[in-house]
Parts: structure tokens; sequence; C-alpha cells
């Protein structure tokens, strides 16, 4: 038997394990030596072993003869030879920037690199997006605008368990990243305290010491209300404010029309409760604030963190030790996957695509003319949305997501993938996404892989290779070194990660988040480097912003927002408001945990969270099928009855396709800066499923 240290394949902890690999089979083990979860792993990462299983992966390339053909087996040279043909097809006939690329927040960061290289270099598109976008891109803007740095975490998870008051915003990890958990009532243990913000009474909020229920969408209101009241109260640290922020007065002007009683109104959250949560935040020593997908996944989302941002910056709470505002990153590379060329309006080391020296030092690193490099491209949702349209591409490479289920208005989705001229998808498994191309490529899985990731705190850690993929899979990176080959460019993607990441050390340095002083053997000898790290002798930074931000002249910039509803909120016809989220046992869209027959028993399938007043209102019982409307589509699911929900609101998990699929009726409205869709909050109509008539 082998044993190799690794990570887990899911969530942004990701969490050390073991793999131990023998002939009779493959084990996950606990690793207690890596600090973020210290040898603890939930149901997740404890079975991510059983996705290795034949029987539950894909093992060869698909292709489709035709448009409504069937997908047959085919061998990798004939997958190739079909995408690189369907990719060069759709941008000889319509122009290049009709192709498109998808990437997933799970990838690794070589994947990353490479896949936005592969767009940018070899496709010399824009339309390069990935669906991390649909995770924490607000408060990304946020932190950029406020800090002039986004990194999820600033800190070290850690420091959460040393800190006298968190206060957490519309996040539950609890259920999302259980290893986290300890961190939280080690807080509680050494007699700190811990706050949550959340619609629902979830299992980390009812960990909590006080748990504010606020209407869903008025997360903005309240962090006003609560600024206000500091203001108000004489509760602000003058001094901070003087030394290192910038733009208090037009935010204490915006904050100062959100008085106790209207913000009360608002939220529905009593002024008491606001008091104490305040009183508790303030005048704790060391003071964290958390948001999450809650306050994020809105129309107003970046707005709504910044203001989140004001109140911590107005007491003092950020760039000291101990205390700040971080995020809570969903996916496993959410991080790096936006930090090295996902994402539309970048390039790597997180470097402005529109920033002419930056253009420059990609264009040299890349061997090709600045003036050739595309610029600035479609959002996810812009991009999925315009498919198959005069507007948008007419070919799609997508890797590693599965937005028929993940994307918001997915019905609409679907039937934009539907009508492209050519869709590849290279994934770990025959995805509800994967279903609809026209080829498909069966990718390595985290075990059979090597690739470093950059999890919530900024820490780059390496994911080694425990055992060979079956005779049929490759990896993405000899994906994209044959298709990088077939269309014209045979150099510059190497199928070795380190080789990869070494070029990504160079594409980085110098920019914001700077790998430059990160290497393979530097991560192995260690517990991950944070970045930035620009030289081989620089320590890594686990702490920014202790000296000064990152903004022109070190100062945090305040902003002056106020308080608007969400795009759409209930009217007689949808009276009540959606919110989605995740359970316990599932993962995202559920592509690979449904598969897992562990997961599967405990989190079988969707089902429609709704109080007891609605329910008796309803007339509906426990586990009686209820169809939920929007303006954008319906799903079915059976009812579980709570008091752990407000009774205006309405819960279901997104993880399932189908029937249930829950995003077939949120809303697409995207916040300004971020592009974000409002996935927390829409207005709904909930109503018993009618019995079917028997045929006579």
């Amino acid at each position: 038997m082998t044993t190799t240290d690794t990570h887990c394949p899911y969530c942004s902890l990701q969490c050390g394990m073991r793999v131990a690999a023998s002939p009779a089979g493959v084990r996950v083990l606990e690793r207690p030596d890596f600090p973020v979860n210290r040898g603890a792993l939930c149901g997740k990462g404890q079975s991510a072993a059983a996705l290795l299983d034949p029987a539950l992966r894909l093992t060869e390339p698909l292709v489709r003869e035709h448009k409504g053909g069937e997908l047959r087996a085919a061998s990798w040279e004939e997958a190739l030879d079909r995408t690189a043909q369907g990719l060069r097809a759709a941008g000889e006939q319509y122009g290049r920037a009709a192709v498109g690329v998808f990437g997933g927040g799970g990838l690794t960061n070589e994947k990353a690199y490479l896949l936005g290289k592969f767009a940018r270099v070899v496709l010399r598109t824009p339309n390069i997006d990935y669906n991390g976008r649909f995770c924490m891109s607000s408060a990304a803007a946020a932190q950029k605008e406020a800090f002039g740095l986004d990194r999820g975490l600033p800190f070290p998870l850690a420091d959460v368990a040393r800190a006298d008051c968190v206060l957490l915003v519309g996040g539950n990890p609890a259920e999302t990243m259980p290893p986290a958990l300890r961190y939280f009532r080690e807080l509680r243990e050494r007699g700190g305290t811990l706050i949550v913000v959340d619609p629902r009474r979830t299992r980390t909020a009812e960990q909590a010491d006080l748990h504010l229920q606020p209407v869903p969408g008025t997360d903005l209101a309240l962090a006003l209300g609560l600024l206000h009241l500091a203001i108000a109260e004489r509760r602000l640290d003058e001094a901070f404010i003087a030394e290192r922020t910038t733009g208090f007065e037009a935010a204490r002007t915006a904050a100062m029309a959100h008085w106790p009683a209207r913000v009360e109104r608002l939220t529905g959250v009593p002024l008491a409760q606001l008091r104490a949560a305040l009183a508790r935040f303030a005048g704790a020593e060391r003071a964290i604030l958390l948001t999450a997908r809650g306050p994020e996944q809105q129309s107003k989302g970046t707005e709504t963190v910044r203001a989140w941002i004001n109140l911590c910056l107005a007491l003092g709470k950020a760039g000291r030790p101990g205390s700040g505002y971080g995020c809570l990153t969903g996916q496993g590379n959410g991080q790096g996957g936006r930090e090295h060329g996902q994402k539309a309006d970048q390039l790597p080391g997180y470097r402005s695509i529109t920033d002419p020296a930056a253009r420059a030092h990609l264009a040299e690193v890349w061997g090709i003319p600045a003036a050739e490099l595309p610029g600035p491209g479609r959002s996810a949702y812009e991009l999925l949305d315009t498919l198959g349209t005069p507007q948008g591409a007419r070919a799609l490479l997508l890797m590693g997501s599965n937005p028929v289920v993940s994307a918001p208005a997915a019905g609409r989705i679907t039937e934009r993938l539907r009508s492209l001229d050519f869709l590849a998808v290279s994934d770990l498994v025959l995805s509800e996404t994967a279903q609809l191309a026209d080829v498909v490529l069966p990718a390595a899985h985290w075990a059979e892989e090597t690739g470093t990731l950059t999890n919530l705190e900024g820490r780059v850690i390496l994911r080694q290779a425990a055992l060979a993929p079956p005779p049929g899979v490759r990896g993405d990176l000899a994906a994209l070194h044959g298709l990088a080959d077939r269309l014209g460019v045979p150099t510059g993607f190497p199928t070795d990660a380190e080789q990869a990441f070494a070029e990504l050390r160079r594409a980085s340095a110098g920019g914001p988040a700077d790998y430059a002083g990160i290497s393979y053997p530097r991560i192995r000898a260690t517990d991950g480097v944070f970045w930035p790290c620009p030289s081989e002798q620089h320590p890594g930074t686990p702490r920014l912003f202790l000296d000064r931000f990152a903004t022109p002249d070190g100062r945090a910039r305040f902003a002056a927002v106020s308080h608007r509803p969400a795009a759409e909120e209930p009217d007689p016809a949808y009276p009540l408001y959606l919110t989605t989220g995740r359970v316990l046992a599932q993962y995202q869209s559920g592509a690979q945990t449904r598969r897992v027959p562990e997961l599967r028993r405990a989190a079988p399938g969707p089902f429609v969270e709704l109080h007891p007043q609605l329910a008796e209102r309803l007339r509906v019982a426990e586990g009686e099928a209820l169809v939920v409307t929007s303006r954008r589509g319906r799903a079915v699911a059976p009812a579980r009855i709570t008091d752990t929900i407000r009774p205006d609101t309405v819960f279901m998990p997104f993880h399932w396709a189908g029937p249930g699929r829950a995003n077939s009726l949120t809303n697409p409205a995207l916040d300004p800066v971020s592009k974000m869709p409002e996935f927390k909050v829409c207005a709904v109509r909930v109503e018993r499923a009618l019995p079917v008539e028997p045929v006579r």
C-alpha cells in the first residue's frame, strides 16, 4: 500500500487528506498535520474515493454524429479532431468572438491559467468566464474597491478561533464546510461571541449567541442600520478612520438615512437585536466580520458587502491583528481560478485585462504582440445567455462546470446551450450539461493528477496524484495541449503541471496575486504558501493590510451606499420570497456527489422548506408535493415543514436537476459591478401539486 498526502476535491477549505492505494482499492485517510482541518473531514471528503469507481465516471471520450443523435464512444484522436474543427469552424464563419470558453472554480491553478491562455492565445477570443462568477464575485469586487486587493480571507482561518467576536453574514459553514465549524466552536469555548445573520435558523445559526433573521434581500439595510447606530452611540474609532481610511463623511451621510425604525421595518430584525449585535461586535477587542453567499448573491451584492466593510472600518475592525473583514469562498479553487485568467476581465496575477502594462507583461510571457490580446469579454451569465445568438458565441468549450443545473434561469440557459452550433465538455462525469454536448472529454479525477489550488485563506497548496487515471482518461492539460496543437499552436501548453506552474509564476510576477516565489518543493516542505510571495526568499503573506491597504495611498475606502429593494419583490401574483442554498451531503450542482451512494442516501432529493404557518395556509402536510412557480419557471418537490425559516420565505437546495431544479426559478438580474446573478432572492408562488386525474 502507498500513501500520498493530498487535498479534498470539494470546497475552498481544501482539507488535507491522505490517499491510500493498494490492489484492494483506494481509501481516504485523515491527515492530522495539515493546519486548516487538522485531520477532520466531512462526509463528502471521507467518501471522495467512491468517484474513482469506473461505474460512476467517464472512462472514454464520447462524440455525437449529428444534432439529435446519440453519444457514442470515440478515440481521443477523433474527439480532439472534432473539437478543434468545431471551434475553428465557428471562428472562421462568425469571427473569433463567436467562440467561447467557460471554466470552473474546481480547476487547478495550472488548468485555469492554461485555459485562459488557450482562449486568448489560441482562439483569440475575449469570451471566457467561469462559474466562480456565481460564487464570490461580489465580495471580490467589494474588497478590490475598499482595500485595493481581493483575497477571500486576508488572515488564516485559525484567527477566527482567537477572535472575541465573529459576525457571520449569510453563511452556513456547518453544512457547507463542516471542518471549519471547529474554529467557531473554539471561539465560543474561549468566551467569544458568534453572531449569525441568516433568514433561516441553520445549523450554524443554532450555535450562535445571537441570530438575526432578516427578510431576504435586506442585508444592505441591516448593515447600514448598524452603522447608523454606531454613529449615534458614538462607537466609532475616530483615530482609525482619520489615519487609515478615506470617504467616511459620504458614507456617514448615507448611513444616517437608515434610522433604526426604518431598518427594523425593512429587515424585520427588532431594534433590540440590532443594538445587541452592535454592542458585542463594537465592544470586542478582536472582531472579525465574514460574509458568504447570502449577501453576495444579490443584484446589489457589491454594495451590500461594501456596507459591511464600512461597518468594519468605522469601528476600526480591519487592518489589525485578530480583526478584519473576510469572505468564505465556496468552490475548491474559486480564489485561484479568478486570479489566473478564467475571468473575462482579468489576466494572470489578478491583473486587469485593460491595463496596458499588464497586457504588455503577459504578451511578453506568451510570446505574442500585446495588440493581439483580446480585451474584456462577457461575464458568465451574459456569455451563457447569448449562446447561439448572432451577438454571442456559436461554439463553446466548457470545462468543469454544469450550468444546466447551476445557472440562474436554468431552463433558458439549457435552451441556449442546445442552440449552439458546437459544444464540447470536459468533465469527470456525464453531467446534465455534458449530455447536451457534441463531444465529451473524460477528465482525470482529483487523485489522479497533480496541481496547485488556492484555498479561502490565500494559501497555495499542492494536490498530488496518488494513482494513474484509467487508460481512456486524460488530464485537462493534455486535452488543452492536443487542441492547441491542432489549432496551430504546438508549443506553450505543457502537459506537466509543474512546468505549467513555472510559467504561471512568471506570468503572475509583479501582479497583485504574485506567485513568483512559490514552487512545488516549497509547498511540499510547508503547509502551503500564502500569496503574495514575490520571491523565493519572501516568507509569504498570511495576514494582509497590517501596515497599509493595497490602494495607491494605503488607505481603505468607505463607500456611500443606500438600501434598495431586490430586483424582484413579492407581489399578489408571487407573494413569497425564495432563497436557495446547499445541504450537508451534496456539493454545488451535485454532478459528483449525487453519484455517491452514501451521500445520496443522506440527501436523496430536493425539497421545499416552509414555515408551519405557511403550510397551514396551503393545507399541506410534511412530504406532500409542492409546486413552486416564479416568472422564469416552476419546480416540484416535497414539503419540509420547519419553524427555522421565516413565514414569508421558502428555501430550496440547488443540487438537483429535473423537476426539482431550484435554478429553474432563480432571477438572473445582475449586480452592475460584479455581474453576480440574484440567486438568493426572488418572488415565487407556492401551491399544492394537484393529483393527476386517471385517464378514462
